[in-house]
């Protein structure tokens, strides 16, 4: 039988109980650990930690290529000082030998310690870093503190219309939607920006929103195929899509969070079963496993 794929689920910051710690993403790995294969097994092994002290590298970051992992879906939550030279250089070994990231961040600059992951790290576009020129005036108005970029997708516990762009690729792939895609993911008031970078020959937008205060479209996840020198990986929005105060508002959030949410994802089956087939799909192509 396969083994169970092990996954690492990490924040950028140390344990701060009014913050993104990593309790804040326990749905996601509730859920993670519950999916098995078709004997009954579990499909993943899930460990799910924050960082270490800031003022020395991370033990487990510093050295993810001589780990057990399969893949790291690393939560940027930081202002900028969420990860050292060594563990950029740690999962830059870890993607090198074949190991598979999700990377997520948010707004404006927050999490942009990821700048210099190689390409991922510049699919990640921020307010002051991986930016060509000035930025533009911010996406929703509705939290004027919180600049460019800032999509907004929906209040926090509601409901994104997601768009697969074709031709769809197999984290995308939903053979349960009306479409045969993903069709949805949470919403967010202010979603942070991604893109293809000229640097990763092999990636591609996969997803894409619109933001109900302009109508613009922007991108929600780009992925990097795998190959000879990397392993594959994914560059995404947010880390709100992944949050349990996204999934379920009740779980409660950081007492900063200012926008009043909504309580519509967890009442919405279809809706749900939309964002665990992204979840699923992801993970088991982060694996190289058929999705």
């Amino acid at each position: 039988m396969n083994q169970p794929i092990n996954i690492l689920l990490q924040t950028t910051i140390e344990r701060t109980d009014n913050d993104w710690h990593i309790g804040r993403f326990s749905m996601l790995q509730e859920y993670l650990a519950s999916l098995r294969d078709v004997d009954g097994h579990p499909l993943f092994r899930v460990t799910a930690r924050d960082r270490d002290s800031v003022d020395a590298p991370d033990p487990v970051l510093s050295t993810l290529d001589q780990s057990i992992y399969d893949e790291l879906w690393l939560f940027a939550v930081d202002v900028g000082n969420g990860l050292s030279d060594e563990d950029r250089a740690g999962i830059l070994r870890f993607r090198a030998r074949g190991g598979g990231i999700l990377l997520t961040r948010d707004h404006m600059d927050l999490g942009c310690s990821v700048c210099t992951l190689g390409p991922l790290g510049a699919a990640h576009v921020f307010h002051t870093h991986n930016i060509d020129a000035d930025p533009p005036p911010p996406d929703d108005l509705g939290t004027p503190q919180i600049l460019w970029p800032n999509f907004h997708s929906g209040a926090n516990g509601g409901v994104q219309r997601v768009d697969a762009q074709l031709p769809a690729h197999p984290v995308m792939l939903d053979a349960d939607s009306e479409n045969g895609t993903v069709m949805y993911l949470p919403s967010h008031p202010h979603e942070g920006a991604v893109l293809a970078p000229t640097s990763g020959s092999a990636a591609r937008v996969i997803a894409t929103g619109t933001s109900l205060a302009s109508g613009q479209r922007f991108n929600i996840a780009v992925a990097f195929e795998r190959s000879d020198s990397d392993g594959p990986a994914i560059a995404q929005s947010t880390f709100h899509h992944f949050a349990d105060y996204n999934w379920d508002p009740h779980r409660g959030s950081p007492d900063f969070v200012s926008e009043a949410p909504v309580y519509a994802l967890p009442g919405d089956s279809k809706a749900m079963a939309s964002v665990h087939r992204y979840v699923r799909n992801a993970a088991l192509w982060l694996a190289g496993r058929d999705t």
